[in-house]
């Protein structure tokens, strides 16, 4: 593993603290997706939310993340945490004062570049540079033809759609000319990211070549794998990065339906397990091991209520042996 440059107690980032909150070093980090709570169906109820999140905060949890799913697909799965996540990322932040503001991740093409710049860095400001901005190409069949898009051009209008979002934040008046998206030129985005550059997370593979997202993201949202697997994915995305650069974080999600019993063994559930504390905690080891800096659990199956799962991770969130 190469030498990194993020994590508290270390170099400070290019980036801010929901950064630096979400990434370390010395282990791997705990995060929950929104909605924290468990539900059957495509709805869920969206009950307490903001309580939760402000209780994940004061149990160390070091992120929480927002998903972007503009429509109802009645054939795709459930609908995230139903509000916008610009929207619903600010009344969370309002809420709290130091955990990371995550996006998990915005469908870049379906959006206009200046609009989610204009949206991300407002927010980057508003929550004091908590904010981590994941995005996508989506994959909800609907979607597209909703926005007038061709679905097929997915792939192009992400990679335009990325390098424009990255003048408009990272450049003052930047120029930038785009069949898809329009000419930029003569204007300048304001507010600029609080602390100079915005973290930008890609996930999957967008429809690029890995080496294409390495060299123009900040880091990298990949789906749940068994370890030996995710060891072999990993690993293609750190080998990316040249050896006098610092890593590139890896994060993952993983739904999680936490047993009662600590030490109840590991059972495959849709991309994550049923476990005990003790196995998640030696996974979190394992990941960490191989080079995966953050993990966002998902506890939509969960059969426990989600406060005593919170509880009963807390330890875990704040780095601690069980």
């Amino acid at each position: 593993m190469k030498r990194t440059q993020f994590g508290r107690g270390e170099a400070e980032t290019r980036f801010g603290p929901g950064f630096d909150r979400t990434f370390r070093t010395d282990r791997t980090t705990l995060g929950l997706f929104f909605p924290i709570e468990a539900f059957d169906g495509p709805r869920p109820a969206m009950e307490d939310q903001i309580e939760l999140a402000a209780e994940a905060e004061r149990l160390g949890f070091s992120a929480l993340w927002a998903r972007d799913v503009p429509l109802d697909d009645p054939g795709f799965g459930d609908l995230g945490q139903i509000y916008d996540p610009f929207v619903w990322l600010a009344t969370v932040a309002a809420h709290t004062s130091e955990i990371a503001l995550a996006t998990g991740s915005v469908i870049l093409p379906l959006h206009h570049p200046v609009d989610v710049a204009k949206q991300a860095a407002s927010l980057d400001h508003l929550s004091g540079g908590r904010i981590v901005l994941g995005i996508a190409s989506g994959d909800r069949p609907i979607e597209y033809p909703a926005y007038g898009r061709n679905r097929n051009e997915r792939a192009e209008l992400f990679r335009d759609a990325l390098l424009y979002l990255k003048e408009l934040l990272g450049k003052s008046f930047p120029t930038y000319e785009s069949e898809r998206y329009g000419r930029m030129h003569g204007g300048d985005l304001i507010p600029k990211p609080l602390h100079g550059c915005l973290p930008l997370l890609g996930t999957g593979n967008s429809g690029q070549p890995l080496e294409w997202l390495a060299e123009h993201t900040d880091g990298w949202i990949t789906y749940p794998r068994p370890p030996s697997q995710q060891q072999r994915v990993v690993s293609e995305w750190h080998s990316l990065t040249a050896p006098d650069e610092p890593v590139k974080p890896v994060a993952q999600s993983l739904y999680l339906d936490l047993a009662e019993e600590a030490d109840a063994p590991p059972e495959p559930i849709h991309l994550g397990y049923r476990m005990g504390a003790r196995h998640l905690e030696s996974l979190l080891n394992s990941l960490h091991g191989i080079g995966v800096h953050h993990v966002a659990l998902n506890l939509k199956f969960s059969r426990l209520n989600v406060r005593d799962v919170l509880e009963k991770l807390s330890p875990l969130a704040r780095g601690e042996p069980l």
